[in-house]
């Protein structure tokens, strides 16, 4: 063993798809696999704090991993036909071998299929998030669980739904080609997107972000980066998220109290991430076509490098978000254009949209709408009709702190 290592955790993380996919490649049965490499996890995570970390801890999981497997199928007299055919496929040397000491059984590199596997079209959104998390980002169900303020049984289920699911659909761990690749990428896109963006700004609960599932979901979108550095909206995400996360620790104020983005102190923006997720979009854009990801890259860097809040370059963020407008439908684009619009020729031209968006179904009843309507009747002086939709717009609202911001707004204005 090696001195324990001040970031075991992170290595677990990293380490994690990896094992699971040396397992999955091996035995196949990927709900049974996915299970004995959480307990090798959850195994890791006590011992190695006190013991160090092994000086091969892949080896170490694979081998405590295989154990796991082996050892819960032995267990299901149900399943020995099963467990016949794993024990043969598991060489009883490495069953036997000193776990720190095992050498894992290939040096290749599973994560990207693993993506694809969990990201498969025969589950719901909610469910690729779910897995993802669970089989990729080696996040454990509670800790899903309370990401996502569901019961940890509520998500135990779905994590086994997913599983059962995947296991139904007669998925491989196999990179898919062609245009299913295409389609799988984009999904598993979006998964990253969606659990980032839970991160940033939480659909419910007290704290107005999650850091820890934005942290994860960057991590995830840099893995991979790595294993498609040419794919340029992969490399747009990874922007994205940069030039988004640099601003949080701007987000709230000394009581964990929203502070929107105008009124943000910008020196505490961290101009780490700004500087990294500017260069990664300035690189990629020129590269080959641009895409949604790219173009909202480029409007978060727009923001990021503005010096305050008057010398933002609206008329670029305009044409940024009408380029946006040809990927097709999208009710936050075309919000987030109004703002635009309303910024480049007045409150009055973005309350105009706003009314056009009220018929949109996807848009009518959030509270965005409402808060963004509030905003612009402000800027206007129409400070009653203002603090009704303020209100209006908290009582839709699922955040706590964003309805406590709204409700101060309301407050302000009478």
């Amino acid at each position: 063993m090696t001195a324990a290592h001040p970031t075991a955790q992170d290595l677990l993380r990293e380490l994690a798809p990896q094992v699971l996919g040396a397992l999955v490649r091996r035995h196949g049965a990927f709900d049974a696999c996915e299970d004995a490499v959480q307990e090798a996890l959850l195994a890791a995570a006590l011992q190695w704090p006190a013991e160090g970390v092994p000086a091969n801890p892949r080896g170490w999981l694979v081998t405590v991993a295989s154990r796991k497997l082996v050892d819960q199928i032995r267990s299901e007299s149900a399943r020995r036909r099963r467990e016949d055919a794993v024990a043969l496929a598991t060489p009883q040397a490495e069953l036997l071998a000193p776990a720190a000491d095992a050498a894992p059984a290939t040096d290749r590199d599973d994560s990207l299929a693993l993506l694809f596997l969990c990201c498969h079209p025969a589950l719901s959104a909610a469910s690729r998030i779910a897995l993802t998390l669970r089989a990729v980002g080696g996040l454990s169900t509670a800790q899903i669980a309370s990401a996502f303020l569901v019961p940890e049984a509520t998500m135990a289920q779905r994590v086994s739904r997913a599983k059962q699911t995947v296991k139904a659909s007669g998925a491989t761990l196999a990179v898919p080609e062609g245009a299913e690749a295409t389609e799988r990428l984009a999904a598993v896109r979006h998964v990253l997107y969606l659990v980032f963006n839970e991160g940033y700004t939480s659909s419910g609960g007290d704290d107005l972000t999650a850091p820890e599932l934005s942290a994860e979901a960057t991590r995830l979108t840099r893995m991979l980066h790595r294993l498609l550095p040419d794919d340029t909206e992969t490399a747009g995400l990874l922007a994205l998220m940069l030039l988004t996360d640099a601003r949080r620790p701007a987000r709230t104020g000394p009581n964990g109290e929203l502070v929107p983005l105008a009124e943000q102190d910008r020196g505490r923006w961290d101009r780490r991430l700004i500087a990294e997720g500017t260069a990664l979009i300035s690189r990629t854009l020129p590269r080959g076509r641009v895409g949604p990801y790219q173009l909202q890259a480029a409007v978060a860097a727009v923001h990021d490098e503005a010096a305050g809040a008057e010398s933002t370059d609206w008329p670029q963020i305009l044409v940024l978000y009408d380029l946006l407008g040809r990927f097709g439908p999208n009710p936050v684009v075309s919000l987030n254009r109004a703002v635009a619009v309303a910024m480049v020729d007045g409150p009055a031209a973005g309350l105009d949209l706003l009314e056009e968006l009220a018929n949109d179904p996807r848009l009518a009843r959030h509270h965005r709408l409402y808060a963004t309507r509030a905003h612009l009747l402000e800027q206007l002086g129409e400070h009653e009709s203002a603090a009704d939709a303020y209100r209006e717009a908290a009582r839709r609202t699922t955040s706590a702190p964003e309805r406590r911001h709204l409700t101060a707004r309301a407050h302000r204005l009478g």
